[in-house]
């Protein structure tokens, strides 16, 4: 349609902490924020904002310009070496009328996620001791990792009385709280946006018991408490 409006999108990311003011500074330059994606140390904060139309009469004059400009840059791309491409990638805006189909950088792509199904070691690390030494070595080997698996809700508190962050305790499987089999994965100090609901029938409130397919990364093993923490990336419903 003639009178779409079109979009240029970029994506920042922040340390954690600092995301108010990045957001608030972006804001002043006519760029709205579309999605925050927290991670353990850094958040992606994915912003948009309308194109600004050209004049007909900049589009007529530059018209000629641009086809020689791109005789020049296809020039230039067959005798630039690929670290020059490679650079100038990395330094220029993220600006299309659509966003790019590469996932934001703290998502994984299904290549990069373990699962039961790809990992002999996590499938077994499900159903083992809870407290058992698989529980570090994978931990270890395994730290700032993506993995998924499908379990449910087997304990959830405020945290330190904070009635809108908590601490979930996660099992594997199905059982929510009468869960004995696998580690105790523990979501901690996060609040109902932080897991990233997703899933046609995303439910208004979270609940002991509920199911979901959980994606997350790998953040330590405590020996002391038997708890295996995990930072959420995104919860879909099942």
């Amino acid at each position: 349609m003639a009178d779409e409006v079109k979009y240029e999108y970029m994506v920042v990311q922040t340390v954690r902490g600092t995301d108010g003011s990045v957001i608030s500074k972006m804001q002043k330059d006519g760029w709205e924020l579309v999605e925050q994606l927290p991670g353990r140390l850094r958040s992606t904060l994915n912003f948009r904002r309308p194109k600004r139309p050209l004049p007909w009469r900049l589009i007529g004059a530059g018209a000629a310009a641009l086809v020689a400009l791109a005789a020049i840059i296809g020039t230039g791309v067959a005798l630039g070496d690929d670290d020059e491409e490679k650079g100038a990638a990395a330094s220029s805006p993220a600006a299309s009328e659509k966003p790019s189909a590469t996932p934001p950088a703290n998502e994984p792509t299904t290549a990069e996620v373990i699962t039961a199904q790809n990992s002999p070691e996590f499938a077994k690390l499900l159903k083992a001791d809870p407290c058992g030494e698989a529980n570090v070595n994978f931990a270890t080997k395994h730290e700032g990792q993506t993995v998924s698996f499908d379990g449910s809700i087997r304990h959830m508190a405020a945290h330190a009385d904070d009635q809108t962050r908590y601490d979930f305790l996660l099992g594997p499987g199905d059982e929510g709280p009468q869960t004995t089999d696998g580690p105790n994965f523990k979501y901690e100090d996060v609040n109902t946006g932080n897991l990233h609901l997703t899933g046609k029938e995303a439910p208004a409130t979270i609940a002991v018991g509920d199911k979901f397919r959980f994606i997350a990364e790998v953040v330590e093993f405590n020996t002391a408490q038997c708890l295996f923490r995990l930072a959420p990336v995104s919860t879909e419903t099942r």
